[in-house]
């Protein structure tokens, strides 16, 4: 096995029945993303090894069954000036506060610049490992387990539902609405991949999202508003803010998805992981832990 490298722990591929002639093919036909000169530099560098932890030879033969481990890279990674903040520490969970467009694993283009890998290397711990997710353009508490042993034990508590969580998010006012109201209905994923939607009433399909939202505060032609989701579907909150006619400020994909473009740092997603509650499995402690970030109505200051 290999070693964590500048907080990127080993990825681990099968070795299945096939007819490759050697190790090199196989990982060519399996990763078509990589190219064939980028795996003979990783393999002369010893960084892909044997489930004993031997490097392989690119002509190496073939062995089904079996299993290799390498190191995941990106070339030309773009640097991210955002930061993240540990807002907790003991010895099973680390809190940290993310800023808007910090990915929080990595994925894609991202890998470095993700919120595990540094909190994997500024806090020099390999297998370190996120406890739920919040969209890259989101920011706010994200939860990570420090020991495998532990994992499972906070899993737990949001797969059943158990922890508490609190968004903000800033949005336009309509005085047609009467809150606090709570938006149910059913998400599916839509024909591009990078959008969800609500299955048509009619349809008959069981609810399997709930959000209440409550009216926070008004400032002119924009509101913050509370939103307190009891299930996790994937963009449940903006899909839902959408469907009241309250798009998200900054949201490039809800209602309408707008072309990728660059990242503006300065109108991100005005949506917010304000704060996380639960009864600590291993300790019994009640635990809240929350954002001290803030976001910023549109206009001067």
């Amino acid at each position: 096995m290999l070693p964590m490298r500048d907080g990127v722990t080993a990825s681990q591929v099968a070795l299945p029945a096939g007819h490759w002639p050697c190790i090199l093919d196989f990982l060519v036909e399996r990763f078509p993303g990589v190219r064939a000169a980028d795996w003979v530099d990783r393999i002369q560098a010893g960084d892909v090894v044997d489930a004993s932890g031997r490097a392989v030879a690119a002509r190496q033969a073939y062995v089904p069954h079996g299993k290799l481990y390498y190191y995941r890279t990106v070339a030309d990674e773009s640097p991210n000036a955002a930061q993240a903040t540990v807002l907790f520490e003991d010895e099973h969970l680390v809190v940290a506060d993310k800023p808007h467009f910090l990915p929080v694993t990595p994925s894609g283009p991202y890998l470095q610049e993700t919120l595990l890998i540094r909190l994997r290397r500024q806090l020099g711990l390999a297998a370190l490992t996120p406890l739920h997710r919040i969209d890259r353009e989101t920011a706010g508490v994200v939860l990570f387990a420090k020991q495998p042993a532990f994992r499972g034990a906070y899993q737990t508590l949001f797969a059943g539902r158990k922890v508490m969580k609190q968004y903000q998010a800033l949005a336009s006012s309509d005085t047609r609405l009467q809150f606090p109201l709570h938006r149910t209905s059913t998400l599916l994923a839509s024909d591009h991949f990078m959008q969800m939607r609500e299955a048509d009433a009619r349809d008959g399909a069981k609810p399997n999202a709930h959000t209440e939202i409550e009216l926070m505060e008004t400032r002119g032609p924009w509101a913050r508003y509370r939103l307190r989701p009891s299930t996790g579907k994937r963009h449940q909150l903006r899909v839902h803010m959408a469907a009241l006619g309250l798009p998200i400020l900054g949201d490039r994909i809800y209602p309408n998805l707008l072309g990728r473009g660059e990242d503006e740092t300065t109108n991100p997603l005005r949506l917010l992981a304000a704060s996380v509650a639960f009864r600590d499995p291993i300790s019994g402690e009640e635990r809240c832990f929350a954002s001290r970030r803030q976001l910023r109505f549109p206009g001067p200051g």
